[in-house]
């Protein structure tokens, strides 16, 4: 599924207001979103919001064999996967041109910067090292993927602990939690990705750059760079040539950056660590906000438990004497009923209005039967009176054909000599089409 595409209208109104120095969430130009890391329940995982951008890292480890040409080094392995739970223009299972850039991106960043010491991943050097993988997966795309993951990932080692393991001769023993503590990571600094959008051909720059304003830029800058002022790695897309000062500049502001986002990751690092020593809470479930609708949790109430028993005889002697039970059942109102154990089940009166409604149908059943009666006799009596010799004429109009029909022999019986029994069930099957007409309207 491909992702919508913006409207001229859109990029019109973005490039206007990036010219007024404006932004749509209202942030200045070299400001950053909000950063929110959370840890899992488990060592080397984490979550790191970037605005409503979201990457979760998980970092494992297992023994193998060492490379050849190095055999004394330990195994580092990084894999960032986009998904379309992330955006919907994201295909899964494909190798797209922005995976492949932020996948090599992220391996410079980490792997070509030293910044872990793979020396320290060794156990037994030719045979057994430490091969340690970092998975990173995007949840939501809004912008900015190459810092939420390089965020994510050093948060994700820096937090990670190890097995440790003890060798005696040829045996190489790995020790569970319970039996020794993890050992962390041998982590020298800590490489963080600045990211810088170009617009109008470089004359205006934005960073930590929305998934809107990425559609409508011209170039984009990312430089990776350490607490000292380091810098690991720089990458340039995009149609625009920059200048040495252009550089220059967004070098400094990344300085300023990854200063404050070192000092956020460590904060976070040694929260989490003190809630692991106290035996505080901690994983994702309670990183969640009370506010949220999705924290199954509320805050904590105190409740007062002195003199419970004297406000309860206070309560109790204030309170109002129970009901008497009553054998009998008892209608407060017509047309309810009282069912009960040990007590005679029984319904109350009709509503007076249901009385009316009935009274209505057996007065207006005794008028329709009467006004029956009356017709059947007017026709006997006019049957009596023809003779046997003169034809009947039948008309409906003056316009319509006249029909003659020869008379036939007249019954001796009328209707006004019908038993009791038929004139019950014509009133019977009156009163039934006169109720469903009432019950359709």
């Amino acid at each position: 599924m491909k992702a919508t595409p913006l409207s001229n209208c859109e990029r019109r109104f973005l490039l206007r207001a990036i010219q007024e120095k404006k932004r749509l969430d209202g942030r200045q130009c070299y400001d950053y979103r909000n950063i929110r890391v959370s840890f899992g329940a488990d060592r080397g995982c984490c979550i790191v919001e970037l605005g409503r951008t979201r990457v979760l890292a998980q970092v494992s480890c297992e023994l193998v064999a060492p490379k050849p040409n190095r055999p004394t080094e330990g195994v580092l392995f990084f894999n960032l996967e986009l998904s379309p739970m992330a955006a919907p223009g994201l295909e899964p299972g494909r190798q797209s041109e922005l995976l492949v850039s932020l996948n090599r991106l992220l391996e410079r960043c980490f792997r070509d910067s030293k910044c872990i010491d793979t020396e320290s991943l060794c156990v037994v050097a030719g045979e057994k090292v430490w091969q340690v993988r970092l998975d990173m997966h995007l949840l939501n795309h809004d912008g900015n993927i190459t810092d939420a993951a390089s965020i994510a990932g050093i948060v994700a080692l820096c937090h990670f602990r190890r097995p440790d393991v003890s060798v005696q001769g040829e045996e190489v023993t790995v020790y569970t939690p319970e039996e020794r503590d993890p050992v962390p990571l041998s982590i020298h600094h800590m490489p963080i990705c600045v990211s810088f959008a170009f617009f109008h051909q470089g004359t205006y720059l934005l960073v930590d750059p929305t998934e809107r304003e990425e559609r409508v830029m011209d170039g984009l800058l990312v430089i990776a760079m350490n607490k000292h002022h380091e810098i690991c790695t720089i990458q340039s897309s995009g149609v625009v040539m920059l200048v040495q000062d252009q550089i220059l500049r967004c070098s400094k502001i990344t300085a300023v950056k990854v200063a404050e986002i070192t000092e956020l990751i460590q904060k976070a690092l040694e929260n989490d660590q003190k809630a692991r020593k106290e035996g505080g809470k901690f994983g994702f479930a309670e990183s969640i906000p009370n506010q949220r609708i999705t924290a199954f949790k509320m805050e904590s109430a105190a409740v007062d438990t002195n003199d419970v028993e004297e406000q309860a005889g206070e309560i109790i002697a204030k309170a109002d004497p129970p009901a008497e039970v009553f054998a009998n059942p008892v209608l407060h109102t017509p047309g309810t009923a009282q069912i009960g154990q040990g007590i005679e089940s029984s319904w109350g009166d009709l509503e007076e209005s249901e009385k009316e409604e009935a009274a209505e149908e057996e007065g207006d059943s005794e008028a329709a039967a009467f006004e029956c009666e009356k017709v059947e006799t007017e026709d006997t009596s006019t049957r009596r009176e023809t003779k046997n010799d003169e034809p009947i004429v039948l008309s409906d109009s003056e316009e319509e054909e006249v029909v003659i029909l020869e008379p036939q022999e007249l019954p001796r019986k009328t209707r006004t000599q019908t038993s009791s029994k038929q004139e019950n069930s014509s009133k019977k099957a009156f009163n039934k089409r006169r109720r469903k007409k009432r019950t359709s309207r």
